[in-house]
């Protein structure tokens, strides 16, 4: 290989080992989403199986951060090593992303019987700061601008609203934007409409989304880079070895 082209060679692989930092900081920010956003709202998971492809997410990352400083730095020096290192975390990123890819696709096709215990979680809700349930409800609410399961009309058959005076909802489905909002029921428009169910699915199937399509993308990246290396590697002059003369002392 002429000389032009094994520097371009290497100008590929370092600005392709940049961009696995990019991927990196994506994935990793997309598996820390999830899990932040499951740490808060576990009580409404039936189990912790959604929590899998976020925390593959998070160590292809830290993988793929390694793969892109061994790229680099296999583009500045012809290392073998360095290459034989940048291929070998590769194929580990391979591994992890496409595990996490079809765990996040496997998710989003039954994220309906993930959140089996929706209603269960709000039922049990009594109004109390330092109760699970009513820290998880008043959460999600407020953090998803929604109300009540399918919407605020489903706490007037909760054992709270009951007990609250038939009145009203938690203040935490009244709408920010209105400082008045008492959260009673006789001022619907003052409240979150949408409710909270529909409201976490479409937020974890665009995570779990994330972490799929992002993983695609930095798997097209890899196999740039895979090229790239295994052009130099290909190229690269063999070591010259020989035969030690023995002792002559011996």
């Amino acid at each position: 290989m002429s000389e032009p082209s094994r520097r371009i060679c290497k100008i590929v692989l370092r600005i392709f080992s940049q961009l696995l930092w990019l991927a990196a900081l994506v994935i990793a920010l997309s598996g820390i989403f999830l899990l932040i956003n499951f740490k808060h709202c576990r009580l409404f998971f039936k189990d912790e199986s959604i929590i899998l492809p976020a925390l593959l997410a998070v160590v292809a990352a830290l993988f793929l951060l390694a793969a892109g400083i061994a790229g680099c730095c296999a583009s500045q020096k012809e290392s073998p090593c360095l290459q034989g290192i940048f291929v070998y975390f590769l194929i580990i990123v391979f591994c992890l992303e496409a595990t996490a890819a079809a765990l996040s696709y496997i998710n989003v096709e039954k994220m309906g019987s993930e959140l089996a215990p929706f209603e269960r979680v709000f039922h049990q809700y009594n109004g109390s700061s330092k109760d699970p349930d009513t820290q998880a409800v008043d959460f999600l609410q407020k953090e998803l601008h929604c109300c009540g399961v399918h919407g605020f009309q489903d706490w007037q058959t909760s054992p709270w609203f009951n007990e609250s005076g038939h009145t009203r909802v938690p203040l935490s489905c009244c709408n920010s934007t209105f400082t008045n909002c008492t959260g009673s029921v006789d001022q619907p428009e003052l409240l979150f409409t949408k409710g909270c169910q529909g409201k976490l699915e479409d937020v974890l199937s665009f995570i779990l989304h994330l972490i799929l399509w992002s993983s695609v993308g930095a798997a097209g990246i890899q196999v740039v880079g895979l090229v790239s290396v295994s052009v130099l590697m290909k190229e690269s002059p063999l070591q010259e070895y020989r035969i030690l003369d023995r002792d002559p002392f011996s």
